[in-house]
């Protein structure tokens, strides 16, 4: 059988998987392209390399040797241009590759709303390994940081911050922290958290414009209300949006991301898009057409190395889940948990008298199926929460068996009890 060149932009969680699932299916030469790194390393533990936890080298998952004893060729390049009629990539440098099967893997870019100033020195988002570095070099001595946007991405970055003593503001728009996703309970208590921890947190407050000194650094921010908040480094942690500048105008179809089907399949032959860079068509009933999480791009990865090496698969993200951390706060969230009511549902939510745990049930109102869940500050088992989602466990016999759920450890402090 003829050898066939897979070509991968891209080695996030996404393309690596899609590489390693590759390899163990087929012999096929697979070459994985990123101009961010030459090594996989783990997006989510960079925060740590600024707050002294880990080295680089840590949060790399497999060791160098790894790649060279799989066959799977890296090359740390900056692709230009893709020509998808002569399947043939030109990289910044001048070469050229040629693909049989091309996988676009290309991730996310920071959100940027044309705000005065968003280019000076001193402002970034926080998404890549150079923002990492520069970021590490712009807080040096700094006096002051502002934060704006209210995510998960601006909660990492103002933790950062906080462990070398940099005093934070950080703005957000909303009338209550990350509201757009939790139910306003939640929100009141990460709200709360989050002040606990020192940190200046102004909500239903939206930035104007940043200024800058004579040397073009950052120097203040402008609120939309006229205030001006003294700072030398703003974090823009607004969101973040696929990265498919590459593709624009070419015969590649895309929206907001890169459009594929229901096996990932671009509107082009052997071309397939993946991770936080594709839009699907037609998303699964009460899934969103771009799904930016860790946990679906390594789906995706080993969902396309079935299709490419013969085996069609469709795309079967399951039951929705995530998790995050707000400081020392852990969160959990498993199935449908809106931050507004819908018709049709109700929810049950409890929390602790110190604040800091709650857990939030929502249930069908008519046959009382549960629905989701949302936990704060503990920890459930994750197989067990899936498994009633799926089955549409009652609310009484959920309420009842509780326990099955607990994943805390046995001396955790103010452990839930059931």
């Amino acid at each position: 059988m003829e050898v066939r060149s897979i070509v991968i932009i891209g080695n996030g969680i996404s393309g690596i998987t899609a590489a390693r699932h590759i390899r163990k299916r087929c012999d096929d030469a697979i070459t994985v392209i990123s101009a961010e790194s030459e090594h996989f390393f783990s997006r989510t533990a960079l925060m740590y390399i600024y707050m002294g936890q880990m080295k680089y080298a840590h949060i790399k998952p497999y060791e160098d040797r790894f790649w060279e004893k799989n066959r799977i060729s890296l090359r740390n390049a900056r692709v230009a241009e893709v020509d998808f009629e002569e399947r043939n990539l030109s990289f910044s440098d001048g070469s050229t590759m040629e693909y049989d099967v091309l996988i676009l893997a290309t991730g996310s870019s920071s959100n940027r709303f044309g705000w005065p100033g968003q280019d000076f020195k001193g402002v970034q988002g926080l998404y890549s390994l150079q923002n990492l570095e520069s970021m590490e070099r712009d807080t040096q001595g700094i006096g002051r940081a502002v934060i704006v946007g209210g995510g998960l991405i601006g909660i990492e970055m103002a933790e950062m911050l906080a462990t070398r003593r940099i005093p934070v503001t950080f703005l957000v728009r909303e009338e209550g922290f990350w509201n757009n996703v939790l139910p306003k309970e939640e929100s009141d208590m990460v709200t709360r958290h989050i002040r606990s921890h020192h940190i200046d947190l102004r909500l239903s407050t939206e930035l104007k414009e940043i200024t800058a000194d004579e040397g073009g650094r950052a120097r203040a921010v402008v609120t939309t209300a006229g205030e001006e908040i003294p700072c030398q480094f703003v974090g823009l942690t607004a969101g973040v949006h696929p990265n498919i500048d590459l593709v624009k105008n070419t015969p590649l179809e895309t929206d907001r991301g890169i459009l594929v089907d229901s096996f990932l399949r671009t509107n082009m032959p052997d071309v397939y898009a993946l991770g936080d860079c594709a839009q699907h068509r037609e998303p699964q009933a009460g899934r969103a057409s771009i799904e930016q999480v860790w946990y679906t791009g390594r789906i995706m990865g080993e969902t396309v190395a079935a299709t490419v090496c013969g085996e069609p698969t469709a795309y079967r993200p399951g039951i929705w889940f995530n998790s995050a951390k707000f400081f020392d706060m852990e969160y959990q969230t498993y199935g449908t948990v809106p931050a507004q009511p819908r018709q049709g549902s109700d929810s049950l939510w409890w929390e602790h008298p110190n604040g800091k745990q709650g857990l939030r049930i929502v249930f069908d109102s008519r046959t009382k199926a549960v629905l989701g869940f949302n936990a704060m500050g503990i920890r459930l088992r994750h197989t067990v929460c899936d498994q009633w989602i799926r089955e549409g466990a009652h609310l009484d016999q959920v309420i009842k068996n509780l326990k099955q759920a607990d994943f805390n450890p046995e001396f955790t402090p103010f452990a839930v009890r059931y």
